[in-house]
């Protein structure tokens, strides 16, 4: 099973960067000690201290302390007929890549291409697929590691955001639509921790899917290094109304639901 990608001392961490709130300024508006909160956020478990940070960060006090005492993990999405997921390593990390086809044409598209594109090439030759295009939610380096790999192998043209322009990949405006077969990807800007990702919306599948790069993470989201008010704007705006039961594809960390992160992600609960 994958891991959560970020623990309770990470959303804090996350949370107090974007809002510019250091240490001693945090713990005096949250009538704490400054030593408490570097113990927190160096992942010390304590639950009066971290509702008294929630409120003051903006942050589920009770989806905190669930996620501090190991409470929660996204239910299991199951399978799903015409996708997979890829979970590999890069540096000390491991990050997500997908693979969606249409059952009856075996038409393919790639999302980002993880560390290693092994596998996912092991997939497309074992199931016949013939890939069409890798899309990529965001260009940092950890997405991209194998991008001329599999485009040489596969043929596959790439596509980006156009706010984020990468060699080899050619730059497209958010709102465009990819077809793939019977389905239908839409694009959606999906900026703040990064200047252009993109969440692609696929439909006409088994299940609704959004693969939302490091936008969004089960219990926790993507560092909002660009901009946290448009990461937080973007993720309940474009991400959290779409359906309950869209699967949400992530770039770290394991598959969860809009109705999940709705319920249970810190920055997006009362």
């Amino acid at each position: 099973m994958i891991p959560l990608e970020d623990g309770f001392q990470d959303v804090i961490g996350k949370a107090a960067r974007g809002l510019g709130l250091a240490d001693e300024a945090l713990a005096r508006v949250a009538g704490v000690t400054a030593d408490e909160v570097r113990r927190v956020k160096e992942g010390e478990f304590h639950e009066q201290v971290i509702r008294r940070l929630a409120p003051v960060l903006h942050l589920g006090g009770d989806a905190l302390v669930a996620l501090g005492k190991g409470e929660y993990r996204p239910r299991a999405v199951g399978t799903i007929p015409g996708f997979l997921a890829f979970n590999t390593h890069w540096a000390d990390m491991t990050v997500n890549a997908y693979l969606v086809w249409d059952l009856k044409s075996r038409e393919a598209a790639a999302f980002d291409t993880g560390g290693d594109c092994t596998e996912m090439l092991g997939a497309i030759r074992e199931r016949g697929l013939q890939l069409q295009c890798i899309l990529i939610t965001h260009a940092h380096g950890d997405h991209i590691a194998a991008l001329d790999r599999l485009k040489a192998e596969t043929g596959a043209p790439a596509y980006v955001g156009e706010r984020e322009p990468l060699e080899g990949a050619d730059p497209f405006v958010a709102g465009r639509e990819f077809r793939i077969g019977s389905l239908s990807i839409r694009t959606l800007l999906t900026s703040g921790h990064s200047p252009g990702g993109i969440t692609y919306l696929v439909a006409g599948g088994a299940r609704l899917l959004a693969i939302v790069g490091d936008s969004l993470f089960a219990g926790s989201m993507g560092g909002g290094n660009v901009s946290y008010a448009d990461a937080l704007r973007n993720n309940r705006e474009k991400i959290l109304t779409l359906p309950l039961e869209t699967v949400l594809c992530p770039g770290h960390g394991p598959l969860t639901t809009v109705g999940e992160e709705r319920e249970h992600n810190p920055f997006f609960v009362p």
